[in-house]
């Protein structure tokens, strides 16, 4: 943990998407964090988006914006402060953690709150994000939290996970719940294009070879937004689409030839009207 980052206004998305729902529920967040501050679990699978929210969420009310990486964290306390020596001396060097839910409106996103590297680690969260919303510490006395602040908490969710419940019932019981996926195919496609600039047509052939590599049965890729933004980029520098793959994936071109061939074979993919939740920019 660091005290270095400062606290700011992140700058906005203009090419962020989510459902509806989502945004109507982002909505009335907001709306909730001006009676009292808020907590909120982002769950989902790796690299669909659920830091980009909290990030969007901050962005969008023009609230400063915390990030802090549970996975680091191996005791009680080390949120706030450590004790360390100067000039011979040991003195208490306070972190960005107290600072931050004592700033009214600010987003804190606790990311990856279930991996800390020992589970008692989150033991100092309860109190804040408890009703009474205090705490007290030794070094740094009684600590409030402000009016307006929201949690976000994100949580990895896959074939290896099952919801929420790798985390404890107590700390999971403080937070409303949120669940995203991956994008349509209609709405990632557009994604690219608006990003990276590349032809429609490339773009679904990207969305279209990650989806193929997501849904293999057999041995699954994690193939994320942010991978697919990745790929989209080299290819709108020259690269082919195999070669951007290859290079953003790691995988070899035997595989992507296989994925491409049996695309080729199928009814071709067009691009046409989502009939299933709808997106907008958020």
């Amino acid at each position: 943990m660091n005290n270095i980052q400062k606290l700011m206004v992140p700058e906005p998305d203009p090419h962020f998407f989510l459902s509806e729902d989502v945004i109507e529920s982002m909505n009335r967040i907001g709306l909730l964090s001006e009676r009292h501050p808020v907590n909120v679990l982002i769950a989902g699978k790796q690299g669909c988006g659920k830091s980009s929210l909290a990030r969007q969420f901050a962005a969008r009310n023009n609230r400063p914006l915390a990030t802090f990486q549970i996975g680091m964290l191996s005791e009680p306390g080390q949120l706030f402060g450590e004790h360390a020596l100067k000039d011979g001396e040991t003195y208490y060097r306070k972190f960005l953690f107290p600072e931050a839910i004592q700033t009214e409106g600010c987003v804190i996103h606790l990311e990856e709150i279930n991996r800390p590297e020992h589970p008692k680690a989150l033991n100092m969260l309860f109190s804040v994000l408890s009703e009474s919303r205090h705490i007290f510490t030794d070094e740094l006395g009684h600590i409030q939290v402000a009016d307006k602040v929201v949690f976000f908490a994100t949580l990895n969710e896959g074939d290896e996970f099952v919801g929420t419940e790798m985390l404890d019932a107590a700390l999971r019981d403080r937070f409303y719940v949120t669940l995203l996926d991956y994008l349509p195919r209609e709405v990632e496609t557009r994604v690219l294009v608006l990003k990276t600039g590349i032809d429609e047509k490339d773009a679904l052939t990207i969305v279209n070879v990650a989806n193929q590599l997501r849904d293999n049965t057999r041995e699954p890729i994690i193939v994320s937004t942010r991978h697919t933004l990745m790929i989209a980029e080299m290819v709108s520098v020259g690269a082919s689409i195999e070669k951007a793959f290859s290079i953003g994936l790691q995988i070899s071109l035997d595989m992507l030839e296989s994925v491409l061939l049996s695309l080729h074979v199928e009814s071709k993919k067009r691009i046409g009207a989502y009939h299933g939740r709808n997106y907008l920019r958020y």
